[in-house]
């Protein structure tokens, strides 16, 4: 999930959502916002080649809302993939990127060894047309979204919590000294 206001959030600052970007609970794409504002290099883990489904703030009370409204039958078994959308973190860092440009922020991108223990390139094909049947109507993300998104956080720079950004969990206990924020040797993959 990611984003920054929901219709009703939007009514008042005091209903602001809570916002994810630290490592273990926020969503790349937040985490990149976040990283666009305060002029900290967008971390990408790896190749940046991991694939995930996505699914606007906006979105998420609707997909529970048709759940609820159209129960399942008598002993029917259901599951709801709730996404609208499929990304790789690589493309995830060339839109941050690109909406970053046209607000005058200079984006950097840098490549990071990737401390989760997942494949560079994997096959990813989720599907999520039960709540699409259901009459889901997806919010899609585009870089004018994204620069909604960076206006926003840009108005509470002063609240993110720089020691967060980071990588700092380590998944395999013998890479430690392997992750000490040193970027790849790699100058093809900075943008």
């Amino acid at each position: 999930m990611y984003g920054v206001k929901t219709e009703e959030s939007s009514i008042d600052d005091r209903l602001i959502t809570r916002f994810d970007y630290d490592e273990v609970f926020g969503t790349a794409l937040n985490r990149f916002c976040v990283q666009a504002v305060i002029g900290h290099p967008l971390t990408v883990y790896g190749e940046g080649g991991q694939t995930r489904g996505f699914l606007n703030i906006r979105d998420t009370l609707q997909c529970v809302e048709l759940a609820v409204t159209n129960p399942a039958e008598l002993g029917e078994y259901r599951v709801f993939n709730q996404f609208t959308e499929q990304f790789s973190v690589g493309e995830l860092a060339d839109l941050v990127q690109q909406a970053g440009a046209e607000l005058g922020f200079d984006v950097r991108v840098m490549h990071f060894p990737n401390p989760r223990i997942e494949a560079e390139q994997h096959y990813y094909n989720a599907t999520n047309t039960k709540l699409c049947d259901l009459g889901l109507d997806p919010t899609y993300l585009g870089v004018e979204l994204i620069e909604t998104m960076l206006i926003t956080i840009d108005r509470y720079k002063d609240r993110v919590i720089e020691h967060a950004i980071p990588p700092m969990t380590r998944w395999k206990p013998e890479e430690i000294e392997e992750l000490q924020e040193e970027p790849l040797e790699a100058p093809e993959t900075m943008h």
